[in-house]
């Protein structure tokens, strides 16, 4: 007789898929059916990889660069951005504090892996990127969201910080730029926020994914060059995805203490190896040919930036609808809770009866709004936001 099989892990029972891609793939599944559907889910550039990048891999496939990469990089690659840190932000650091891993993503998810334990607590400022609360738990470590609304900006203040901190808290996430809510921080908050972190002996994850994505005169701060007590506890997350148009490629990195950063070297090694050997020399490209990569990143702000207005003035009409203006990143999280409908509800409705795929709210940990990515074309911004328009409308009668 049979036996039925063994139940799933609990990491497997309990962890979320991410909401942002089921979105997308829906949206992708009904394109494919022939339906025109506005796709404001995705969160990643509508443009290709510069050229020179390409080249540069392509240039290292041929050359035989197919081999086993040192886990936490190769060493150019690794010195290229220890020197990035010191050039952009005066962080002096070395090519033994830098690891390479496969994407952003992964990044996070070591460096939780490297400074917590099952039971410790992390503080993830809601509203928050999908995946921090599930790659804690995946750590055997416990969420601790507090809700940062647009009264404050979407941003955690010290007090907020201060009242959630325990007896068996262990590391505070932060992000800016923002991803859901497009929020820049200041050096002067992300100082107190700091401040207090050092108080309590806390570690940092400063995810600055999106730094060079910035708006309006905006400036990203790397939360390490704050103070020696900030720089001896913060992991440093950043990539190649956004800035570069690079998201396939799977190339995050982290700059951290040495010991954290040995940590999450030995980690990786025993998870995934290395980054794609001959990838790693498309992103030493993107480092070292400045020139082509400031003017490809500059092409992709000035549309960025012209559909950050252009979108927020279109969402700014809608009766019912409020939302802040963004100064990073490419996403606006406009208030949709004026009009009674659970942001689930709202997003599922607004995708089959206009065509257009947001991603609720709640998926970031904050009810009631919508996150909505402009990288995006200006068509479809433009169509995107009658369709919206004509379906607040209908809820409003």
């Amino acid at each position: 007789m049979s036996q039925t099989p063994a139940p799933l892990s609990s990491w497997a029972r309990n962890v979320s898929p991410s909401p942002t891609l089921a979105v997308d793939a829906k949206a992708k599944a009904l394109q494919a059916a022939g339906e025109d559907v506005c796709g404001f889910a995705a969160g990643e550039p509508d443009f290709d990889t510069p050229e020179h990048i390409k080249e540069a891999c392509i240039a290292a496939l041929k050359a035989g660069k197919t081999k086993y990469a040192p886990t936490p990089g190769i060493e150019p690659l690794r010195t290229a951005i220890a020197e990035r840190y010191l050039a952009d932000y005066g962080h002096k650091v070395v090519a033994g504090q830098v690891v390479v891993s496969p994407g952003g993503k992964f990044s996070c998810y070591l460096g939780v892996l490297a400074t917590c334990s099952p039971g410790d607590e992390v503080i993830v400022p809601a509203p928050f990127w999908v995946s921090y609360p599930e790659m804690v738990k995946l750590a055997g470590a416990v969420p601790k969201l507090v809700l940062a609304d647009d009264r404050t900006g979407f941003k955690l203040t010290p007090a907020q910080l201060e009242a959630a901190i325990t007896p068996r808290t262990r590391l505070l996430i932060l992000n800016s730029p923002s991803n859901p809510t497009g929020a820049v921080y200041t050096r002067a908050e992300l100082a107190a926020l700091v401040a207090v972190a050092v108080k309590h002996n806390l570690y940092i994850l400063s995810d600055e994914m999106y730094e060079h994505l910035v708006y309006d005169g905006a400036k990203p701060t790397c939360v390490a060059t704050l103070s020696p007590e900030a720089e001896a506890r913060t992991l440093i997350v950043a990539g190649f995805s956004k800035t570069y148009a690079m998201t396939g490629w799977r190339i995050g990195t982290l700059v951290a203490p040495a010991p954290i950063a040995k940590a999450v070297s030995e980690l990786q090694s025993q998870m995934s190896s290395n980054v794609t050997t001959f990838a790693q020399y498309g992103a030493l490209a993107a480092l070292k040919e400045k020139e082509k990569t400031a003017a490809a990143l500059k092409t992709m702000l000035v549309a960025f930036d012209r559909r950050r207005k252009f979108l927020h003035a279109g969402l700014s009409r809608i009766p019912g609808i409020s939302c802040l203006l963004a100064e990073g990143a490419f996403y606006l999280f406009p208030n949709i809770s004026s009009f009674g409908l659970k942001d689930v509800d709202f997003c599922a409705r607004l995708l089959d009866e206009q065509k257009v795929a947001a991603v609720p709210g709640s998926a970031f940990g904050a009810e009631g709004y919508l996150r909505l990515s402009y990288a995006t074309s200006d068509e479809i911004i433009a169509k995107g936001v009658e369709r919206l328009t004509r379906f607040c409308a209908t809820l409003r009668k």
